[in-house]
């Protein structure tokens, strides 16, 4: 399912030119590679994801038809509205993903259309980003300290600007959203106005990352945490710390406050997910059902269920009311650096790996253990962030490939990203059967790894398979057609064999 794609006038400011971007057109002494991407720039007609049009269905449907559970099957009760076929024609009967919440087609909520990819110029990694009030437009902080705007429909650059002296760390916006809070490597905090205009700054953590923030729900308080191994309660009037949870043995990575009720949760080093009582200062119960650093807690808007992410490839729900374990969902084939739950649909969510895996996720009663869709190669690094816009029809994420990415609802009939079957299930070739197989690496592991992951990373997209590499084994393993397998096969022997070749040749030199 798509929204409607239109093509804009281009723009001189767009893709890091303009005010502070470093690439705008005009520049003096500019080189040939220079040159040719400006010009290549003014040709580039850039797609934008329309909302407006979806918007209007939704608010005529909802003046002209009564409520029902299901309406976009049925015709006779509900003011004889046109079935949605899998087909180009019912594009525009769709609206936007508030006008099902009393009956959700969660289908609509798997954003596996790669709408757009913004870069800016001499950019570096992309830490976190959110969208300003109302969703107009994309907000991200990088590893310099830096904002970048975005905006959220043509996808246009828009400004750029210094606000920490060091990396990034997180951004929140308060439920208000009159105020936004941002942290950095550096222990600092800042307080912006929408405007994004510098309120105040605090400092904090004795000089540690501050790795989370989160509003009280009457936005009168706040939380952080930091590699300091605590939780701090901060009082946003006063701009004064209230209090300190101590409790963790290790740096604390992530915390978020209960959308309705005075407790907090934090995940840490340590494998230790806690839930504090901020009033008293104490522990209430710790959670012990991860192996590895939990990167992610959040909680899900219903205010019953906690979603936790870790190191150990695993993401876990609890249901607080009966502190257990709904389930355990495993998908990613790295660490799960970021998750999301949907903001309109309460059983879907979606979740980022170390890989640059996209997982789009339907827990719940009629839900799976399973992810719901896939984008493998959503980014060619880790996704730091993923945040969906309010309106819920499109995605945005960050990761450490420098890139900002935009994902939108497929076209009618489109099968992007979901799991494949019918036709290819029940053709029992053998070349359409996925295997597993494993390749004895010996010494070689780091250079099939290769630096920060690429060479592993480039062999997957190039052959179309899945390759993790089992560092304690020594083996690769490779899961894929036997085609493919045969191809990864030929291609790591044949790197493997350069490099044995040119060993004896460094000895003997």
């Amino acid at each position: 399912m798509s929204d409607n794609h239109y093509q804009p006038r281009p723009r001189n400011n767009q893709g890091g030119g303009g005010p502070g971007g470093g690439g705008g057109p005009g520049g003096g002494g500019e080189s040939a590679e220079d040159a040719e991407q400006k010009a290549a720039e003014r040709n580039l007609k850039r797609k934008c994801i329309d909302y407006h049009n979806p918007a209007i269905i939704d608010i005529t449907h909802r003046l002209y038809r009564k409520t029902c559970r299901s309406s976009h099957t049925r015709t006779t009760s509900c003011s004889n509205l046109e079935y949605l076929q899998p087909h180009s024609s019912s594009l525009r009967l769709m609206g936007l993903p508030i006008g099902d919440v009393a009956s959700p087609i969660v289908s609509g909520a798997f954003l596996t259309n790669l709408a757009h990819v913004t870069r800016a110029k001499n950019s570096t990694p992309v830490m976190c980003l959110s969208w300003t009030p109302g969703g107009r437009r994309l907000l991200t902080g990088n590893q310099e300290g830096e904002f970048t705007l975005w905006d959220g429909i043509t996808f246009g650059f828009e400004l750029i600007m210094s606000a920490h002296d060091a990396s990034f760390r997180c951004m929140a916006w308060s439920h208000n959203r009159n105020y936004l809070l941002t942290s950095d490597a550096g222990g600092n905090i800042k307080y912006w106005s929408p405007s994004i205009a510098p309120v105040q700054s605090l400092d904090s953590h004795n000089q540690q990352p501050i790795h989370a923030l989160s509003f009280a729900p009457s936005d009168t308080k706040f939380v952080s945490c930091g590699d300091d191994a605590t939780v701090r309660v901060w009082d946003w009037a006063s701009h004064t710390e209230e209090r300190v949870l101590e409790g963790h043995g290790w740096d604390v990575k992530c915390v978020q406050w209960h959308p309705r009720s005075s407790l907090i949760c934090s995940g840490s080093k340590d494998n230790l997910v806690k839930l504090w009582d901020p009033r008293a200062g104490s522990t209430l119960s710790t959670l012990y059902g991860h192996k590895n650093t939990v990167t992610k807690v959040s909680w899900n808007d219903n205010g019953n269920w906690l979603l936790t992410a870790s190191r150990d490839q695993l993401i876990k729900l609890y249901d607080i009311r009966m502190m257990k374990e709904l389930c355990s969902l495993k998908g990613h084939h790295k660490e799960v650096t970021s998750i999301a739950w949907h903001p309109l649909y309460e059983s879907v969510f979606c979740s980022g790996g170390m890989d640059g895996t996209l997982l789009f996720w339907n827990v719940g009663p009629k839900g799976s253990d399973e992810p719901a869709a896939r984008v493998p190669f959503a980014h060619d690094m880790a996704i730091w962030d993923l945040q969906w816009h309010p309106a819920g029809h499109m995605l945005a994420s960050g990761s450490n490939d420098r890139q900002t990415k935009f994902w939108s609802r497929n076209r009618m009939g489109s099968t992007g990203g979901l799991p494949q079957g019918g036709a290819e299930e029940d053709d029992g070739s053998p070349s359409n059967e996925i295997l597993n197989a494993e390749m004895e690496l010996g010494n070689h592991v780091g250079i099939v790894i290769g630096r920060r992951g690429a060479t592993i990373i480039s062999m997957q997209r190039a052959t179309g398979t899945k390759m993790h590499v089992d560092q304690v084994r020594r083996v690769l393993q490779i899961e894929g057609t036997q085609k493919q397998i045969e191809t990864v096969k030929k291609r790591v022997g044949a790197l493997l064999d350069r490099v044995s070749n040119d060993n004896p040749m460094q000895q003997g030199y």
